[in-house]
């Protein structure tokens, strides 16, 4: 097996039958290292959504392998999906962050975090400890009893983060995480995600459209027509260059 925590082959789908069927994925090829931050960018209708919505665990693609950390969870060729309990293996092996935090009004903000691992089965006080712990790494814990409304914006999208991070997922998939933000916080937001891989060892795809964070990735996949092609960050070497100075 792949010491990758994310390996996609010859990955499909297609919507509809006969002259109607539209092929919204194409074989698409993909890995990811532990610990690794990924871009994953082309045009409307290109296939990113799609893409993530398969390795999500969200739509069942046509064809193809996934892995995550090694283990299969998809495969055509052994009869589709290996997991019996899909909705428990989004719970436990993915995390998701999206454009808008998404949050529970109703809950303060260690409760957002610490409701996953408590449906994962974990006590109430470890699921706690782990978000305050995460709180504490975000540079957010003085905002653990806050309700969600007293956040800032930035302030939301790193206890969105951190909900991500809570059941100590080996991916995350993060969805135009940057989208409504400005070049200061949008730039902030892959730090954190960059630290955040790092420290915990979790692989990271990134869809954006953001023109301000693309010299952030290390290494890009570029989505046409159903299809990946992969490529070094070009802009890699001037954004580490100013985050130096």
């Amino acid at each position: 097996m792949s010491d990758d925590a994310i390996r996609i082959e010859g990955l499909t789908k297609r919507y509809g039958s006969g002259d109607t069927a539209v092929d919204a994925l194409k074989g698409v090829d993909m890995s990811v290292a532990p610990g690794e931050v990924v871009g994953l960018i082309g045009p409307s209708g290109s296939g990113k959504s799609t893409l993530l919505k398969c390795l999500g665990a969200v739509i069942e693609p046509t064809s193809g392998r996934m892995a995550i950390g090694g283990e299969t969870i998809y495969d055509s060729a052994e009869g589709g999906w290996q997991s019996r309990d899909l909705h428990a293996l989004r719970r436990d092996r993915i995390g998701f962050v999206f454009q808008a935090p998404y949050l529970i009004p109703f809950l303060d903000v260690v409760d957002n975090i610490a409701l996953l691992p408590m449906l994962a089965g974990k006590s109430d006080a470890q699921a706690r400890l782990r978000a305050q712990d995460l709180l504490l790494a975000l540079d957010v814990a003085h905002r653990a009893k806050a309700s969600v409304a007293q956040l800032s914006g930035g302030e939301q999208q790193r206890v969105a983060i951190a909900r991500a991070l809570a059941n100590q997922p080996p991916v995350i998939l993060a969805d135009e995480p940057t989208a409504p933000l400005d070049s200061e916080r949008a730039l902030n937001v892959m730090r954190i995600l960059e630290q955040m891989a790092s420290q915990y060892r979790t692989a990271i795809i990134v869809v954006t459209h953001d023109e301000k964070i693309i010299p952030t990735f290390r290494r890009i996949y570029h989505i046409r027509d159903g299809k990946t092609y992969a490529e070094q960050g070009e802009g890699r070497k001037i954004y580490d260059k100013r985050e130096n100075k």
